[in-house]
Formats: structure tokens, C-alpha cells, sequence
């Protein structure tokens, strides 16, 4: 497995690396400081480089270094993002823009910069999130640009499909991660949030890094255009709701 990951060095970054060097692979390592890329990068002997995601010529010379470093290119993940907790009348013009650039700019700029890159086929994994499928209250900035993501997955899914190239991506629920530290210091946000995953309890990392893995592995080699729901039953509230009570 050669894989480049944007966004290594968050939670759900960092058990996908744990889980890649377990397998045997190697990964070349994208984010925005070399603070936090180092001493992952060092940990597993890999290579990295200081790129931002949005900026997509920074982004297009970053993997073009790591195709080189690697050898080769079988799967890129995008796992770079944010968190918007406002309802859209509080939302100013620049959170928004900050939302999309953070998450639907690095994910389209992913797909352009490695979809043509790879040889003899490939994956690539990108993160939308629960809430770009159903109605949850305060989400409306992060359910736009994830809602971005999913459709970009289906499109370039079929614009690929003829080399090869799988493009799919993880929907999680709420995942304890250093993006969500600020919700988890919060025991009523905590509670409410629990509330809503059926399966009784929150995400951890390596919940989301399975599937991403499962994603760039051969095992989902006929699976592509898929949008995976990673989220304790959250995506399936209502119908899981109404069911129990039919009961």
C-alpha cells in the first residue's frame, strides 16, 4: 500500500497510520504544519510535507513529492476538515467560507490532484460526515460542504471508473478526536449527542480508520461511488426510531 494521506496528523489520521504500518504499508504524510507532521512522520519512518489543502497548487507540488518519495501512488485520503456549530443566521460569510475551504476545497483538490496519477488503478477515500444526509439542527454550513463531498464522490466515481480509480467516502457520526474536543468538554453536549447514536455510544479513531482502510484495500475492489456511514446508527435515527416504536 503507498498511500498519501492529507490531514495525517489528526485522531482519525493518526490510527489510519497505525493501521497502514501494521499491514506493511508506507504512507507520505500532507498537513498544514511540520509540528504536528514530524513526529508522526518519524514514528514510522515516513516522509511528509507542509501543504495546505485548499491551496491546490501547494497541494498538486506536495503530491507530486510524495508519488516520487512513495515509488508509486495505490490510494490518497483526505481527512482534512472542520467543525461548524451555528445556525445559518449566526454563520458569517467568512465562517462559511472557512467551512468550504476546509473541507469541500481539500476534498476536490484530492480528487484533481491524484485521480489521473494512479497506475493500474487505485482508491480515493474521502471524509463527509453524517450530516450531510439528515437534518441535524446547528449543522447547516458543515451539512453544505459535506453534502458537497458526497456528490463530488459520486460524480467523480463515474468520471474514473474507466482507470480504475475508486472514489468513495466515510460518513462518520460524532468521533472523540481532536476536532471534536471542544463538544466533548461539554457533558450536555456529550449527553445529547450520545442520545442520538443508537448503537449507545460515541465514535472513537480507529472506528473511522477501519473503514477508510477497508476503502483503500483490494477488499472493496468493486465497490465505488459509496458514501459509508461510520456513525453508531446516527444516519439511521429516525427509521431505527420509528421501527422501536412500532414495536
Amino acid at each position: 500500500m503507498q498511500s498519501i494521506i492529507v490531514g495525517a496528523a489528526g485522531s482519525i489520521g493518526t490510527a489510519l497510520c497505525e493501521r497502514i504500518a501494521q499491514s506493511g504499508g508506507a504512507a507520505f504524510l500532507i498537513g498544514r504544519t511540520e509540528e504536528s507532521l514530524q513526529p508522526l512522520a518519524e514514528r514510522f519512518g515516513w516522509h511528509f510535507a507542509v501543504a495546505d489543502g485548499a491551496d491546490w497548487s501547494s497541494l498538486d507540488a506536495a503530491v507530486a513529492t510524495g508519488i516520487e518519495s512513495l515509488g508509486g501512488l495505490t490510494s490518497a485520503v483526505n481527512l482534512a476538515g472542520s467543525i461548524v456549530l451555528k445556525p445559518a443566521h449566526l454563520t458569517s460569510q467568512q465562517d462559511f467560507q472557512n467551512a468550504i475551504s476546509a473541507n469541500l476545497m481539500t476534498a476536490f483538490g484530492l480528487v484533481r490532484a491524484t485521480a489521473n496519477k494512479f497506475n493500474g488503478g487505485g482508491s480515493i477515500v474521502l471524509a463527509s460526515s453524517a450530516a450531510g444526509s439528515i437534518g441535524l439542527a446547528m449543522h447547516e454550513a458543515i451539512a453544505a460542504c459535506k453534502s458537497g463531498i458526497d456528490g463530488l464522490v459520486r460524480s467523480a466515481a463515474a468520471t474514473y471508473s474507466s482507470q480504475g480509480v475508486r472514489v468513495n467516502a466515510v460518513a462518520p457520526g460524532l468521533v472523540e478526536s481532536n476536532m471534536s474536543k471542544r463538544i466533548f468538554a461539554n457533558p450536555k453536549a456529550v449527553e445529547t449527542s450520545l442520545a442520538m447514536h443508537p448503537l449507545g455510544r460515541l465514535g472513537q479513531p480507529d472506528d473511522v480508520a477501519a473503514a477508510i482502510e477497508y476503502f483503500m484495500s483490494d477488499a472493496s475492489s468493486w465497490v465505488t461511488g459509496q458514501i459509508l456511514g461510520v456513525d453508531g446508527g446516527l444516519g439511521q435515527l429516525k427509521l431505527l426510531t420509528q421501527t422501536k416504536a412500532a414495536k
